[in-house]
């Protein structure tokens, strides 16, 4: 039988206050203290976060406060920024592509409730991936719901609330997110080694 953990991994319905998903999500808790409360730019920082993160690749700015469930879902790429009160609830993977930028108060959500009355009350949940390519901008108070994957060069206008999957290089606003305006294409830059470039 699948314990809770592999059936949430799987996106089968799963038992949230099982003690093993309970005590990860507290040991989250502890590094999610210790990075909010570390050095901006310190090396401290840096090493909490390749803690946190399931993968990360070069040197991610994340301001504070960053909430997340458990961090060893979220895998990041190169040059990587996010502003200030990022919430990823990372119940199943968040990929994060190469160069991207993420506004101030972005929630980007995995975990999803049954619409079946008796499941939902049963405290069951499930949870979807989340897929964000490379060079895409979310704009600030965005959100991001279960199961969205967003394609390389997309902006997410700020306030907009995405349901749907994302189209590579197009502008997408409001509630729910819908297409303003296809965007020019860009051949992808030359890779940073270096930190995000802070904005």
């Amino acid at each position: 039988m699948n314990s809770n953990r592999e059936k949430m991994l799987a996106g089968e319905l799963y038992q949230p206050w099982d003690p093993e998903l309970v005590a990860a999500r507290a040991a989250a808790r502890e590094l999610m203290h210790a990075f909010n409360a570390s050095a901006e730019n310190s090396a401290e920082r840096l090493e909490l976060l390749g803690r946190i993160l399931g993968s990360v690749q070069g040197e991610p700015y994340i301001e504070s406060t960053f909430r997340f469930d458990y961090g060893f879902n979220i895998h990041v790429g190169r040059s990587f920024y996010a502003n200030f009160d990022l919430l990823i609830l990372d119940a199943a993977p968040v990929r994060i592509g190469d160069d991207c930028l993420i506004g101030p108060g972005v929630h980007i959500y995995t975990s999803t409730h049954p619409l079946d009355m008796g499941e939902r009350v049963s405290t069951l949940e499930s949870a979807r991936p989340v897929t964000i390519g490379n060079g895409v901008w979310i704009g600030g108070r965005a959100v991001i719901n279960p199961g969205v994957s967003i394609g390389d060069g997309a902006i997410i206008a700020s306030g907009a609330v995405v349901t749907r999957d994302v189209p590579a290089f197009t502008l997408v606003g409001g509630n729910p997110a819908r297409l303003i305006r296809q965007l020019e294409t860009h051949p992808a830059a030359e890779p940073r080694n270096g930190p995000a470039p802070r904005p």
